[in-house]
């Protein structure tokens, strides 16, 4: 293979490391899967989010409490991803929408943009600073969720926010009847 390729190839491995690290993060929140959040980061990484500033497990505590009482069910969407990489440090800027269904069953969704500083140590690919901007908020009206009338909807699992989650169900089956 020549040099080139195998240049391009790395940067795509590299690439995909550091969208796996972003969604690490993403889903650990939604699931409320501490280990998985934690994993997206570096130990002594700094995060600045909301009012909050601090390390990764403070950011966790911080975001859950906050997501765990305002809400029973959020999604951390990741869009647009740049990201320039030199060497072992790379920056990134990742677009994302934030959706939850509020306790008082409002929807809320807002938009911004993540900035990471991400860094290969011991040749792994984590967070080592984060910060983000938001860019608009609103609520959505209402309305019922659908194929809430479905008998067997959740036997192949409900939402959880928590490892009882279907998305962790190993291996994956179909428990739902197909319809006569």
């Amino acid at each position: 293979m020549d040099a080139d390729r195998q240049a391009r190839l790395d940067r795509l491995l590299d690439l995909q490391d550091i969208v796996d690290c972003l969604t690490r993060f993403s889903r650990g929140m939604d699931r409320f899967d501490r280990e998985l959040v934690l994993s997206a980061f570096h130990p002594d990484a700094v995060i600045a989010a909301g009012d909050f500033v601090g390390g990764t497990a403070d950011l966790y505590e911080w975001a859950s409490a906050m997501h765990g009482q305002g809400q029973v069910a959020t999604h951390h969407n990741l869009l647009n991803n740049s990201c320039e990489i030199d060497g072992d440090t790379a920056h990134s800027e990742t677009y994302y929408l934030f959706a939850a269904r509020n306790r008082d069953e409002t929807n809320w969704i807002a938009g911004g943009r993540y900035f990471d500083r991400l860094e290969r140590r011991a040749g792994v690919w984590h967070i080592a600073m984060r910060t983000n901007v938001i860019e608009w908020s609103g609520l959505v009206p209402t309305m019922p969720l659908p194929f809430a009338h479905v008998p067997d909807i959740h036997a192949n699992g409900a939402p959880s926010r928590s490892k009882a989650d279907p998305s962790y169900f190993r291996p994956l089956v179909n428990r739902r009847e197909r319809p006569s």
